[in-house]
């Protein structure tokens, strides 16, 4: 999976990744305010099909959608993305960065350390 989200969508498919699924009514109820109008979400959803992020099923008069890409999957595609594209494929140069322009301490950072530490000796 190549394919990026603008802002809009992911907003979007934020809501159905946490509600599993959902009509349009309900993924504008869960949206924060100013909530964008019924037709938008509803053409924002019609391109997340396209795109085969989102799929739907007849449900009454209407349709419920649901998202065809686990959050994960995104989030790890995204993820490389920004560190292959920012910080030229270096998790140390990554990390680097957060931790001098979050000012991330290091708590926060042994945190890390331990929870890589527990997946490596479990792999």
């Amino acid at each position: 999976m190549s394919k990026q989200l603008t802002k809009a969508e992911e907003q979007v498919m934020q809501v159905l990744w946490r509600l599993g699924e959902a009509s349009v009514k309900d993924v504008r109820a869960e949206m924060e305010d100013p909530k964008p109008a019924y037709n938008t979400v509803s053409t924002i959803i019609r391109i997340l099909e396209v795109k085969e992020f989102v799929a739907h099923k007849p449900k009454g008069r209407g349709y419920l959608y649901y998202p065809l890409i686990e959050k994960s999957n995104y989030s790890n595609q995204s993820l490389h993305k920004l560190l292959n594209g920012y910080f030229g494929g270096s998790f140390k140069s990554m990390v680097s960065f957060f931790m001098k322009e979050n000012k991330m301490d290091t708590a926060e950072l042994q945190s890390i350390m331990e929870e890589l530490e527990k997946r490596k000796r479990n792999e």
